[in-house]
């Protein structure tokens, strides 16, 4: 099983991939990746904002600095799984990641009501002072199926797939299970690389010769922008086709 790591800084690009595109890359990244611990397996998130959506709206429209809170497990969580409690801040470019990890119970007692975990007090804190300042409720759940890759050369390096992923503004609680609706069209996958410094020039050129080209496509903004915006506030949807 994969190390638990609670603190992240790291590029990130995002890609958008056809089956076909996927299927032609697969074979050459699994001769310098392999994959973690995990195989193939769902991942389920619960994106917190505030009343009128304020974390996200400032992120789509991709200020120098933007954060987001959310909830995450892998798989639905039973009573003794582990939860997650993440914030993700961006700036110019580098992903800033800091999380704790508790049982579904003691992770909610620490969100809802502050009470401690037995785990670093600074990112206790730090998490402590967004709940505090924004003061932000569960808004949506998104699910998606991964298949998480690791460099055998360059452990720091580290390639996603995300496909089926779906949505949903009810039942946001982890426990309540993993169905939702579906946020992109066809079969699209989303390839995330995520590595401390530049993508090496090998997977560049993978990339180039299949045509595959960085998006700055985001679950939560995707799903805010089609599926929330236009009930909410009356905006047009933004199809990703």
């Amino acid at each position: 099983m994969e190390r638990v790591q609670y603190s992240f800084k790291r590029y990130e690009k995002k890609f958008l991939l056809t089956p076909e595109q996927y299927r032609a890359i697969l074979p050459v990244l699994k001769e310098k990746l392999a994959e973690d611990g995990y195989g193939v397996h769902t991942v389920c998130n619960l994106y917190f904002d505030t009343d009128n959506f304020d974390l996200i709206r400032r992120s789509v429209e991709k200020p120098p600095y933007k954060e987001k809170f959310r909830l995450r497990s892998y798989g639905v969580p039973e009573q003794d799984s582990i939860v997650f409690a993440e914030i993700k801040k961006k700036f110019n470019g580098v992903v800033y990641k800091r999380r704790v990890d508790a049982p579904p119970q003691a992770i909610y007692a620490f969100v809802q009501d502050g009470q401690r975990l037995h785990q670093d007090p600074q990112i206790q804190r730090e998490i402590q002072w967004f709940l505090q300042m924004y003061q932000p409720e569960p808004k949506v759940f998104i699910g998606y199926e991964r298949l998480a890759m690791n460099g055998l050369e360059d452990p720091a390096l580290r390639v996603t797939f995300d496909w089926n992923i779906r949505w949903r503004s009810d039942r946001l609680d982890l426990c309540e299970g993993d169905a939702g609706e579906p946020v992109l069209s066809g079969k699209q996958i989303v390839m995330e690389v995520k590595t401390p410094s530049a993508i090496p020039l090998w997977l560049v050129s993978l990339l180039s010769e299949y045509q595959i080209y960085s998006t700055g496509f985001s679950k939560y903004g995707t799903c805010y922008q089609q599926y929330i915006a236009p009930i909410i506030f009356g905006k047009r949807k933004v199809h990703y086709a």
